[in-house]
């Protein structure tokens, strides 16, 4: 009988006391080596763990505020976009610029250590003048490219910028008292509210170890041209550590400007 109620009483501490969230953050980027992706582990990002709907409270606070945020032009997203496909186009050209500069750096340096009367020498010695003949016009691609990709980005930056003091200002405006709903919205449900930075690994624990209950799962990942942001509900329990994992299918790519 004692041992059945230690064995209960236990088993009622451990639903009480604090509870781990082990968060893995990860996302799929183009293989710069092979064709197709690879999988990316996203290090020195915060996670947090709220207690509360954060995006619920930010809509209940836009919905009293009377006005709406606002909006990024269609145009200046079309033209963003033209600006992040010229980057591609210089990026693929500087990997081919830098490609045909190592390989003939490479050729170079065996060619040193050959006899110039073999025939293993005339026949890199060709191949080294073949690749040659093509690193000026990759370097002309990588200049053109260039060129194009900063007059484009030229011409957005100012539209951005413009947007974004609008937005930020709105805010300002919209969500003075944040803060202190946050807080007392917390107060109230009595529960924690952690904070973790993953490590190089993209794992962040330790930090995150709260009372059982409804948590969202909040972190921000910030790439080029739009950033990638999780909200995600979750229930914490006693005993073993919860594990989420952070991936691009359950976030929201949203515009960063």
């Amino acid at each position: 009988m004692r041992r059945t109620l230690l064995l209960a009483l236990s088993l009622i501490l451990a639903a009480c006391g604090p509870a781990e969230v082990v968060v893995t953050m990860e996302i799929d980027v183009p293989n710069p080596d092979a064709d197709g992706t690879m999988q990316l582990a996203l290090a020195d990002v915060e996670v947090q763990l709220i207690p509360f709907d954060r995006d619920a409270v930010f809509d209940s606070m836009t919905m009293s505020f009377g006005t709406s945020e606002p909006e990024v032009p269609q145009d200046l997203i079309e033209r963003r976009a033209e600006v992040q496909a010229a980057q591609a186009e210089w990026d693929a050209a500087t990997r081919r610029w830098a490609t045909i500069r190592d390989t003939l750096t490479t050729i170079s340096e065996v060619l040193e250590t050959l006899n110039r009367g073999s025939g293993d020498y005339v026949v890199l010695f060709r191949e080294f003048n073949d690749w040659d003949s093509q690193l000026g016009a990759a370097e002309r691609e990588q200049e053109r490219t260039f060129t194009i990709f900063d007059e484009l980005q030229q011409g957005t930056i100012r539209a951005s910028d413009s947007v974004r003091v609008l937005q930020d200002n709105w805010a300002d405006d919209a969500y003075t008292d944040v803060g202190t709903v946050f807080s007392e919205k917390q107060r109230v449900l009595g529960l924690d509210w952690g904070f973790d930075t993953t490590d190089a690994s993209g794992v962040a624990r330790g930090g995150l170890m709260v009372k059982p209950g409804q948590y969202w799962v909040h972190a921000r990942y910030e790439m080029a041209y739009t950033e990638l942001y999780w909200n995600i509900e979750i229930t914490v329990e006693g005993g073993e550590p919860l594990e989420v994992t952070l991936t691009r299918s359950n976030a929201q790519e949203r515009i960063k400007l």
